[in-house]
C-alpha cells in the first residue's frame, strides 16, 4: 500500500515550526500580515495530509478483509487436511515403530486437528449464533458449495468513497455536534464501502450534497492551532501503528506481493499447498502399505 507517510510527516514538521511575527505568504511581512496566518495554513493542511492518509489506510484494511475472506474460504479447506494428514502420518510412523517418541508426536499432531484452534478465524463468516451457515452444512453434507462471494470495490466506488470522506471527514467538524453528524455518516460510508455497494454510496453521496454546508473555518488564536496540530499528529501516530500491523501481518504481507492479481496469488498459493497434499498422502500410502 502506497501511503502519504514521508508527505504527512514533512507536513507535521513544518506546521509546527515557530511563527514569526508578522510574518505571511508571498513575502507579506507588513502590517496587514496576521501572525497566526502560517500556522493556520500549516493546520489545513496537516488536516487534508491526515485524510488522505486514512482513506489510505482505510482502502488497504478493506482489502486485507477481502482477501484474508478469500483466503480462508478458499484455502482453509485444504491447510485442514494438510493437518490431518500431519496427524495420520505421524500416527501411522508410531504404529509401525512403537517408540515411545514417535507415539509422543503422533499425540502432539492428533491434538492439534482435534480442538481446529482458531476455527472461527479460519472459518470466518460460517457460523454465527444460530449454528452453521448454509456454506458450511453444505460442505458437511457433500452438496455443492456456493463460492465465496467476491467484495472488491469497483473504480467507481472507490472513487465515491474518496469524495466522500474528504467532503465529510470527522477532522474537518468545528463542533461537537457537527463532528458527532459527520463521524455517524462516516461509519454508513465506510460500511457501504467495505461490501463494494457502488448504488448505496452514490445515494450517500446526495445525502451528502443536500444536507447543511459546513461553514468556512474562522481564524483561531496561536495556542488552538498549536494544540490542534499537536492532536493531528498524535492521530497520524495512532494510524501509523494501524497500518504498520495491516502491512506486517500475515495476510497484509501475502497481499503485497501481488496487490494488482491477488487472485493469482490464491492460485499459486493452492498449487503449492495441493502438491504438498498429494506428497504427505503419498508418504502415508507408503507408511501403511
Amino acid at each position: 500500500m502506497t501511503t502519504p507517510d514521508a508527505e504527512q510527516s514533512q507536513t507535521v514538521s513544518e506546521a509546527e515550526e515557530p511563527v514569526a511575527e508578522g510574518t505571511g505568504s508571498g513575502g507579506a511581512g507588513g502590517a496587514g500580515a496576521r501572525p497566526e496566518e502560517r500556522l493556520e495554513r500549516a493546520v489545513r493542511a496537516a488536516e487534508q495530509a491526515l485524510i488522505e492518509y486514512e482513506i489510505a489506510v482505510e482502502t488497504f484494511r478493506v482489502e486485507v478483509e477481502n482477501f484474508s475472506r478469500l483466503h480462508h474460504q478458499k484455502l482453509g479447506p485444504v491447510y485442514a487436511r494438510l493437518e490431518e494428514l500431519d496427524a495420520e502420518i505421524a500416527e501411522a510412523r508410531a504404529a509401525r515403530t512403537q517408540d515411545p517418541e514417535d507415539i509422543r508426536r503422533a499425540h502432539e499432531a492428533r491434538a492439534r486437528v482435534l480442538p481446529m484452534p482458531g476455527v472461527e478465524e479460519l472459518f470466518h463468516g460460517w457460523m454465527d449464533s444460530g449454528g452453521l451457515f448454509p456454506e458450511a452444512q453444505a460442505m458437511l453434507t457433500d452438496q455443492p458449495v456456493r463460492p465465496p462471494q467476491r467484495v472488491r470495490p469497483s473504480e467507481e466506488a472507490r472513487k465515491l468513497y474518496r469524495e466522500l470522506a474528504r467532503k465529510a471527514h470527522p477532522d474537518l467538524a468545528q463542533g461537537e455536534d457537527e463532528r458527532k453528524r459527520r463521524d455517524e455518516f462516516i461509519a454508513r460510508v465506510n460500511a457501504a464501502y467495505a461490501r463494494g455497494d457502488e448504488a448505496l454510496l452514490r445515494e450517500l453521496s446526495e445525502e451528502w450534497a443536500a444536507g447543511p454546508v459546513p461553514e468556512e473555518r474562522r481564524p483561531s488564536h496561536s495556542e488552538e492551532l498549536y494544540a490542534r496540530l499537536e492532536w493531528l499528529s498524535r492521530r497520524k501516530e495512532l494510524l501509523t501503528l494501524v497500518a504498520r500491523e495491516l502491512e506486517e501481518g500475515a495476510i497484509g504481507s501475502m497481499l503485497r506481493l501481488a496487490p494488482d492479481d491477488p487472485d493469482a496469488l490464491l492460485e499459486e498459493i493452492a498449487e503449492q499447498l495441493l502438491a504438498q497434499v498429494a506428497q504427505k498422502e503419498a508418504e502415508l500410502e507408503a507408511l501403511r502399505g
